[in-house]
């Protein structure tokens, strides 16, 4: 299973933790884990990292979020959905975990 993590809206603390979270449970479990950077519209541009062991060691003590986040002005829109999920497929991702607030849990 590939697993993909995005970040979106404003940095908070804990976000970093959650990160890292995600990535370890992955692993441990046999599963791959990639970052998404920059949120969602990071996502539609396909900008994704390995989340692997040694890159997510330590991040927990830091406030904000490794992966960055950025508002898209494109992926509310329908055109922008289905972007969205044209790379999701593309990029063999079986589930996407997404860390964020309301507007991010929308978009969701």
């Amino acid at each position: 299973m590939k697993i993909g993590v995005l970040t979106s809206g404003g940095d908070a603390p804990g976000m970093n933790a959650a990160i890292r979270t995600v990535a370890v449970v992955s692993h441990a479990r046999g599963h791959e884990c990639v970052g998404v950077r920059r949120g969602y519209e990071g996502l539609l541009e396909g900008d994704v990292v390995a989340l692997d062991l040694p890159r997510v060691d330590g991040i927990s003590r830091f406030g904000g979020t490794m992966l960055g986040s950025a508002r898209s002005k494109v992926f509310p829109t329908e055109e922008g959905q289905a972007r969205a999920r044209e790379r999701v497929a593309e990029l063999g991702l079986d589930a996407l975990v997404v860390i964020g607030g309301n507007g991010s849990l929308t978009g969701a």
